[in-house]
C-alpha cells in the first residue's frame, strides 16, 4: 500500500494541506499513523479524500458528507448509499458533444458576432477549446444553425431560447423540490439512509422520480406547444393581411 506524507496525499488529491486537516478535525478524514514527528497517510486516506472531493464538487456540504460518513461507519452499506448519491447526481441531460472549429460554428450559425458565442457559452451550449469550440449540447446548436439557415437571426433564436431556459429553470425547480420534499419527509434535510432496505427505497424512489419527471415534463410541453399552435394558427390566419 502506497504511503504518502501530508503534502503528497494532498496534491494526489487535488486538494490542500489545509482542507486535509480541517478534515481530519471534523472527523472525515481518519487521522494518519505516526512515525515519530511525521504523519503517514495510506491509499485508504486518499480514497477517502477523493469521495469528499467529489460529493462537495456534486453540491453536497461538509455536514452531508459528514452524515453520509457517519452512516457508512454505523454499518450503511458503501456501495449502496453511493447508489444514491449516483441517482442524485448522474446528470440527466445526454446531449452529444461535438469538437468544431471557430471558422465551423461561424459557418454553422451564419454569425462571427462574439457576443452571441459568449451567450452561448452563457447556456451552456458551447464551451471554447483552444482555438475552437467544444458544442456541449450538438443537437441544439445544429437546430439553430438550421434556422439561421432559413433566415433567421441568431440573435432572436438566442433571445427565445433565454426565455425558454428561465421557464425551464422553474419547471425543473417544481420537480426537484417535490423530490425532495418526499425525500425529507419524516427525516428532515440532510438524511442519509442508515441500512440496505433505506438505501435500496431510496435508489428506486429517486430513480422513478426521475423517469415520471421527464416524462410528465416532455409530454406536457408537446400538449401546450400543440394547443397554442393551434390557437396561434387560427388567429394568423383571420387576420387580414392587406
Amino acid at each position: 500500500m502506497t504511503e504518502y506524507r501530508i503534502d503528497d496525499l494532498a496534491r494526489a488529491a487535488g486538494t490542500t494541506t489545509r482542507n486535509v486537516r480541517g478534515y481530519q478535525d471534523r472527523g472525515l478524514l481518519p487521522r494518519p499513523t505516526r512515525r515519530g514527528r511525521i504523519a503517514i497517510y495510506t491509499d485508504n486516506h486518499l480514497s477517502r479524500l477523493k469521495v469528499i472531493n467529489d460529493l462537495l464538487h456534486r453540491g453536497f456540504t461538509i455536514r452531508h458528507i459528514g452524515d453520509f460518513l457517519h452512516g457508512i461507519a454505523h454499518g450503511a452499506n458503501l456501495e449502496d448509499v453511493l447508489g444514491i448519491r449516483e441517482v442524485v447526481t448522474e446528470p440527466w441531460s445526454t446531449a452529444r458533444t461535438e469538437n468544431i472549429s471557430a471558422d465551423g460554428l461561424k459557418a454553422l450559425l451564419n454569425s462571427g458576432n462574439p457576443s452571441h458565442h459568449e451567450k452561448l457559452i452563457e447556456f451552456g451550449l458551447i464551451e471554447r477549446h483552444g482555438d475552437g469550440y467544444t458544442l456541449l449540447d450538438r443537437e441544439t446548436v445544429h437546430a439553430f444553425g438550421r434556422l439561421t439557415k432559413l433566415g433567421l437571426s441568431l440573435k432572436m433564436i438566442l433571445d427565445v431560447h433565454g426565455r425558454v431556459e428561465a421557464d425551464m429553470a422553474q419547471v425543473a425547480s417544481t420537480l426537484i423540490s417535490a423530490g425532495r420534499n418526499v425525500m425529507a419527509e419524516g427525516h428532515g434535510d440532510g438524511w442519509v439512509p442508515t441500512n440496505n432496505s433505506e438505501s435500496e427505497w431510496a435508489v428506486e424512489l429517486l430513480r422513478e422520480m426521475r423517469k415520471a419527471g421527464t416524462i410528465s415534463a416532455h409530454n406536457a410541453l408537446d400538449r401546450a406547444l400543440d394547443r397554442d399552435m393551434a390557437s396561434q394558427l387560427d388567429d394568423y390566419l383571420a387576420q387580414d393581411p392587406t
